[in-house]
């Protein structure tokens, strides 16, 4: 009976496919309309996003640490930003993308492979989504690029710029990529549920981490607590803040992937949440120093943008407010009492607003998160685990981030040496490690 029933069923279909041949046309269309197809609008934004955070490394962090220097290391700090971007650039191609973003196989959860070394399989019309996958490995290559170059605010004043290189080299390879393949790539943290919009484990935890090891490593700057270590010049230091807070709408608004709604709401509480940080870093600064700086708004508005990184695709603005005002508060504290305190010579603050700004923004994206918006619920919504998961992915990058970037030093501190000669540090790194200084 079952078999008579089937043949009914199969000589019916057979007999809708021959009178009317439309449905089997139509069936196929379907199949193919299921398959990606490039978005021009998509395409469009994010070539646009990628030169956006190209943009936030060469000039805007250059500038932003440039002038945070004293004049005799301008030229210095810069010059690591750039040759960041260079190195990084090459690295990313030849083995950093495939860690990142390849096929690990039976280690996928940890580690990316190699089978997208030098770009293999990368053509004109491969895709990734609705964009050409050569534009998403350019994205996240600028990713690549500002993450070690941020992490040189920590050892200003200090670090051979031959050591420097070979540091970064092999912090992409052994921190960053993994990492980035953690949360982004199919790894374990994104099989946990760990909600990172756009880097604030990967970027910015990662980069704080690794600057805080850098500064207890390396050990204070000669007369740090006797002399004036002052900016040299705020003028550069707010253009560059400037330029890193219009390229962070590539950075969250890029990481949408898209022009789309979820692209357009996490420009918007990347506005809000930067707005807020800054102003509740100058009221703070200006209640306990009575006086607000230029460097404290620019600085605070940095921490509000570290912040709302993870969170801009999973929160609305209410949210981003509450992140922003909560950041900047925060942020300023560590960069300034806790510092003191604890008697580390973080140069330009890059654990103080990039490690824990970071911290901030990845635990109160869950708290803040809203299922409309990104998905998933958080802590207000009654989903209290996603905090608990967010915290999770914070305490492995940490460990992960500290522990190697520990390594990577003391290796290259017993094969090469790590600082330059006192005689260097005092007379500045720009004559005697570049042979060139600024009038």
């Amino acid at each position: 009976m079952f078999e008579k029933i089937c043949i009914g069923l199969l000589a019916a279909v057979m007999v809708v496919l021959v009178v009317d041949p439309s449905f089997a046309q139509e069936a196929a269309a379907a199949a193919v309309e299921e398959a990606p197809k490039l978005s021009a609008g998509d395409t469009a934004w994010m070539l646009t996003s990628t030169a956006l955070v190209l943009m936030m490394t060469i000039p805007g962090l250059a500038l932003f640490y440039g002038g945070m220097v004293r004049k005799k290391n301008v030229l210095t700090i810069m010059m690591q930003s750039f040759a960041a971007c260079c190195l990084m650039s090459v690295l990313w191609m030849i083995v950093g993308y495939s860690i990142a973003f390849g096929d690990g196989g039976a280690y996928n959860a940890y580690f990316g492979g190699f089978d997208k070394v030098m770009l293999a399989g990368l053509t004109k019309d491969g895709m990734s989504g609705t964009i050409p996958e050569s534009v998403f490995m350019t994205f996240q290559m600028t990713f690549a690029i500002i993450t070690p170059a941020l992490i040189t605010g920590a050892f200003a004043d200090r670090m051979k710029f031959s050591s420097f290189l070979v540091f970064i080299t092999a912090w992409l390879i052994i921190v960053y990529a993994p990492v980035c393949h953690w949360v982004w790539g199919g790894g374990f943290l994104s099989d946990a549920g760990v909600l990172d919009f756009a880097g604030g484990t990967v970027v910015h935890i990662n980069s704080g981490i690794a600057g805080l090891v850098c500064a207890i490593v390396l050990g204070r700057r000669q007369g740090y607590g006797q002399e004036n270590m002052a900016p040299h010049n705020l003028v550069l230091t707010l253009i560059g803040a400037s330029m890193l807070w219009v390229g962070w709408f590539g950075f969250n608004a890029g990481s949408a992937v898209a022009a789309d709604g979820g692209a357009g709401m996490a420009m918007a509480v990347t506005q809000i949440a930067a707005s807020a940080a800054a102003l509740s870093w100058m009221f703070a600064e200006w209640v306990i120093h009575r006086k607000p700086s230029v460097l404290g708004i620019a600085s605070g508005a940095i921490a509000g943008l570290v912040a709302i990184t993870p969170a801009s695709g999973y929160v609305d603005p209410q949210g981003a407010l509450y992140i922003g005002l909560a950041a900047g508060v925060v942020c300023f504290i560590f960069s300034t009492a806790i510092k003191r305190m604890l008697g580390y010579d973080d140069s330009l603050d890059v654990f103080g607003i990039h490690g824990i700004g970071g911290i901030v923004g990845a635990i109160l994206t869950g708290v803040f998160a809203v299922e409309a918006i990104g998905g998933t619920k958080g802590l207000l919504e009654g989903n209290a685990g996603q905090v608990a998961i967010q915290i999770y992915g914070i305490g492995a990058t940490i460990a992960w981030s500290a522990i190697a970037t520990f390594v990577i030093l003391m290796v290259i501190k017993v094969v090469m040496g790590l600082r330059v000669e006192p005689s260097a540090e005092r007379e500045g790194l720009d004559v005697r490690e570049h042979g060139e200084v600024v009038q």
